[in-house]
C-alpha cells in the first residue's frame, strides 16, 4: 500500500517546502498503521488510504510555519491529528497527543512505540482534568470545538506569549465574532493544502 502513495505524499510535502529526513517514511508507517488499526476502531472517517494522505497527513502539515518551537498541546488528538504528523516533521518539538477516548489513545501509543517517536507524549484525560508539568507554547485542535470553547477551557494550559492554532474548514463568522468576546485577539490564515479542493483554515489566537 505504502509504495503507491509514496508519490502524491512527496509531491505534497515538496509542494509545502518540507524537507525533513525521513520524513515521508515515517509519515507512511504512520499512516499504514492508522488504516490496520481504522477497520477494526474506528479511528477516521476516511477509509482511502490515498485520500488520508491529503486530508490527513497534508492537512496537519499545512499549519508548519505559524507552529512555534516548544512545547505542542494537540486537544482531542483522535487518531493523532495534527499532532504526530507535526511531531514527525519538527523532532525538536515536545508534543503532547490528549484525547480521553481510551481506544484512540491505545492507538497512538501503539504508533510511538513502533515508530520510535521520542518526542510525543500521549495522555488519556478530559483537558479540563489534564494537569501538565508545564504550560504550551502552542495549542492546537482540529475541529474539536467552538473556537470560544477551545479557548476557554485550554487557556490554563497555555504559556505566556503561547498561541492558540484551532484548524477550521470553512469561516463561520458568528463564530469568529463570538471569540473576540473571549479576550483574545485573532489572525485567520488560509491554507493551502497540495492536492484537495476544500476551504482549509487556521484561526491563530493569543491573548490580548
Amino acid at each position: 500500500m505504502t509504495a503507491s502513495l509514496r508519490p502524491a505524499l512527496e509531491a505534497g510535502l515538496a509542494a509545502l517546502e518540507i524537507s525533513t529526513p525521513s520524513l515521508t517514511d515515517r509519515l507512511l508507517a504512520y499512516l499504514a498503521l492508522l488504516h490496520k488499526w481504522n477497520r477494526a476502531f474506528n479511528l477516521s472517517a476516511i477509509r482511502d488510504p490515498q485520500e488520508m494522505v491529503t486530508r490527513h497527513l497534508l492537512d496537519s502539515l499545512a499549519i508548519l510555519p505559524w507552529l512555534p518551537a516548544g512545547r505542542l498541546l494537540d486537544v482531542g488528538s483522535g487518531a493523532g491529528l495534527p499532532g504526530l504528523p507535526l511531531a514527525l516533521a519538527r523532532p525538536e518539538l515536545e508534543v503532547v497527543l490528549l484525547d480521553s477516548n481510551g481506544k484512540k489513545t491505545r492507538f497512538l501509543r501503539q504508533v510511538r512505540q513502533e515508530l520510535e517517536i521520542a518526542n510525543v507524549e500521549v495522555v488519556d484525560a478530559r483537558v479540563e482534568a489534564y494537569l501538565p508539568p508545564a504550560p504550551f507554547d502552542a495549542i492546537t485542535s482540529r475541529a474539536f470545538a467552538s473556537l470560544s470553547q477551545f479557548v476557554t477551557l485550554t487557556r490554563p494550559l497555555l504559556a505566556p506569549g503561547g498561541r492558540w492554532l484551532a484548524m477550521k474548514g470553512r469561516l463561520d463568522e458568528n463564530e469568529l465574532a463570538e471569540t473576540g468576546g473571549t479576550g483574545v485577539k485573532l489572525q485567520v490564515h488560509r491554507l493551502t493544502v497540495p492536492g484537495l479542493d476544500a476551504d482549509r483554515h487556521l484561526i491563530e489566537m493569543c491573548l490580548d
